[in-house]
């Protein structure tokens, strides 16, 4: 049988800029479809190696029109606005997030595909248990944000039950990444403090030095989207909304890592309030057993591992 295309919205994002490569390095360059509202400069690796073509999610015409172009079968869902920036746009980031989601998941009924959704650690708030917050544990956040998330969870989950679709999803604690810089999300320190100590020997953070958020190294968010895409559905209780952790960290933390590798590297702290109280609702750290138990996530990169593959890539790419 002929292998369907897959199709990755959002495709020059901080998950996307790697996934990308990553599925076609798996299934093949002309069988994944990578998509986004804008081209952004240093892209070439997405836009250059495959199929590419513009897609505004909030245009359901356009998606459907990708999905018949490139016979897709599977779809995964990245176009996405961030934590941070969505305070300062509320609505902009509901039609994003939400309009786009809903529009991604007709689309895919229509066209009987499969999807992948990424959640976040921001659907826990205040009300949620702080340490190792279970897997079904109440999600009532306080960001725009994590509103979107919680919604676009409980939607996914309908359209399983209603329509019988596969739809599958991790929620993602903070990602870090050598390649593509974060854009505007709560725990974007933890890229921008390795470009600083690199360039600068100091960093400006805008989070606490004990604001302890979980962590995940890109290599393992890649794994395990892929994994998951791929595990058997039969194993699978929860389906949506896994939990995945790899690393609990806090600024102090990652300042004392960085400083094995530069011993003159110092870190002050400028609080954004507006960050700060978002990091503050969500979770210390997440308990991600269902995963561990139900499709076998076990992520490679622990805290030191990360920093020194982090350094590494990055002093080549920065000289």
């Amino acid at each position: 049988m002929k292998m369907k295309s897959i199709l990755v919205t959002g495709s020059l994002g901080q998950i996307g800029t790697e996934l990308t490569p990553y599925l076609r390095s798996i299934y093949g360059d002309d069988k994944v479809v990578a998509s986004s509202l804008h081209v952004t400069k240093n892209c070439e690796n997405v836009t250059e190696t495959g199929p590419f073509e513009l897609v505004n999610v909030t245009k359901p015409e356009e998606i459907i029109s990708v999905i018949k172009k490139y016979d897709v079968g599977t779809i995964y869902h990245l176009a996405s606005l961030l934590s941070a920036t969505g305070e300062s746009n509320p609505q902009a980031l509901w039609s994003v997030n939400m309009d786009g989601l809903n529009n991604i998941l007709e689309a895919a009924r229509e066209n009987k595909c499969a999807v992948f959704f990424p959640s976040s650690i921001a659907v826990f708030g205040p009300d949620s248990p702080k340490d190792k917050t279970p897997q079904d544990a109440v999600t009532r956040p306080t960001s725009i944000y994590g509103v979107s998330k919680v919604a676009g969870e409980l939607l996914c989950d309908y359209y399983h039950l209603k329509y019988n679709l596969d739809i599958r999803g991790l929620r993602y604690p903070g990602v870090i990444s050598n390649a593509a810089l974060p854009g505007g999300g709560t725990t974007d320190y933890a890229v921008h403090i390795f470009y600083d100590a690199i360039r600068e020997g100091s960093y400006k953070c805008f989070l606490r030095k004990d604001s302890a958020i979980d962590m995940i190294y890109m290599p393992d968010v890649l794994e395990g989207a892929v994994q998951l895409m791929e595990a058997d559905p039969e194993k699978l209780i929860h389906r949506n909304a896994f939990n995945v952790s790899a690393i609990t960290l806090t600024p102090g933390k990652l300042a004392e890592e960085v400083k094995k590798h530069i011993p003159g590297f110092t870190i002050s702290y400028d609080i954004d309030p507006v960050r700060q109280a978002i990091a503050d609702s969500w979770p210390n750290s997440l308990d991600d057993t269902a995963a561990r138990e139900e499709w076998g996530w076990n992520p490679k990169y622990g805290l030191e591992e990360m920093t020194k593959d982090m350094f590494t890539v990055l002093r080549k790419k920065l000289k």
